[in-house]
């Protein structure tokens, strides 16, 4: 019976899909619309989190297998991506390493320890990388959860608003940003909006988790070697 908190939570993702389409809400888009459903829902009936949770267990599982699924976009991008790989590949380096630099320097800048510090640094790649790189480099895996929908939440609301109010044209270029900063959250968002900009987000999305993994211990302890 427990597990019907999973259905609670496909129900509301759907509730918030038909939402979305009539309101067609950049801001109010499907992800942020199940949340407040969620919420709302649990308050009412006054469900406590961890009970949620706990039902909710069929779909965290699959968690790490979605990341698994990224590898459709990056297939059918597979030409594009040929063509200009060496771009793709010097944007989500650069986008990985000044990720992981922003959010570590706002940490040492409020005079966090090396654990929050390494807790933060992997705040703009997807939940399952995010949490295996804190737990890697000595931080907390279950705050730096937090800190990743953060970031996506804020890029799934504003990303594609501000960077077209920036008169940024080409969807590759959207798609890329949005989703070396705002993970899978962001790329939800795009794919809503533009199909286009939905597939480069992913990619972003991919190779900025692989990309991140790679150079965040290395990133961490320069950053006290300087320090």
């Amino acid at each position: 019976m427990i597990y019907a908190y999973s259905l609670l939570t496909i129900a509301a993702f759907w509730v918030a899909l038909q939402i979305n389409k009539r309101l067609q809400s950049v801001v109010f888009n499907s992800f942020i619309l199940t949340v407040l459903i969620l919420i709302g829902v649990l308050l009412l009936a006054k469900i406590p989190y961890d009970d949620y949770m706990a039902g909710n267990a069929p779909l965290n599982n699959l968690l790490g297998l979605s990341v698994v699924a990224l590898a459709l976009p990056l297939y059918e991008q597979l030409r594009q991506i040929a063509a200009y790989w060496k771009i793709i590949l010097l944007i989500t380096t650069v986008a990985s390493l000044l990720s992981m630099l922003t959010g570590a320097g706002l940490a040492l800048l409020f005079g966090a320890s090396p654990e929050i510090v390494a807790t933060v640094l992997p705040k703009s790649v997807t939940t399952p990388i995010a949490m295996a790189i804190s737990q890697n480099i000595g931080g907390v895996p279950a705050v730096a959860a937090v800190g990743v929908v953060v970031a996506g939440l804020q890029g799934s609301v504003f990303g594609y608003l501000v960077l077209k109010k920036l008169n940024l044209k080409y969807s590759e270029a959207i798609g890329l940003s949005v989703g070396a900063v705002s993970h899978a959250l962001g790329t939800v968002s795009c794919m809503e909006i533009e199909a286009k900009a939905g597939s480069y987000s992913s990619i972003a999305l991919v190779l900025c988790g692989i990309i991140s993994s790679i150079l965040a211990p290395l990133v961490f302890n320069l950053i006290y070697w300087i320090v």
